[in-house]
């Protein structure tokens, strides 16, 4: 991996409505997954289970998250870095409050885009999964 690489790990959170949540950082505009950078040393699902907790104050078995695939896309917050998500899905089914540098949490249909402005991984990649996986 090169200086100009993002490695994060990042949740298709459900809710029990089948509407998937979506973050915002506090001073940026694009919604995405919620997630963040995976650590030296650290396991994806471990890092998500961690980042959850600190952006959302949600709690999850890293156990219970099903693994969905490795995913990579322009950063939307880092102009010049790419952003290799593994992603996870997690259901959900408690309520989820921004913490940490969230500065905003919206639950949207999957099918759409719920109006916001998404990042590129979200956008063009994740979502279209999802759907996908939908109507399969």
């Amino acid at each position: 991996m090169s200086h100009s690489t993002i490695r994060i790990a990042a949740a298709l959170l459900i809710g029990r409505d089948g509407q998937t949540l979506l973050v915002r950082k506090r001073g940026t505009q694009a919604f995405m997954q919620p997630g963040g950078k995976i650590d030296a040393g650290e396991q994806p699902a471990q890092a998500l289970a961690r980042e959850l907790h600190e952006e959302l104050n949600l709690h999850i078995d890293p156990s219970q998250a099903l693994y969905l695939g490795h995913f990579s896309a322009p950063a939307a917050n880092e102009p010049g870095f790419t952003v290799h998500a593994e992603l996870f899905q997690v259901h959900i089914d408690v309520a989820v409050v921004p913490a940490a540098e969230i500065e905003e949490v919206r639950w949207i249909d999957p099918m759409g885009d719920g109006g916001l402005h998404l990042a590129p991984l979200t956008r063009d990649l994740i979502l279209p999964f999802y759907r996908q996986s939908l109507t399969a």
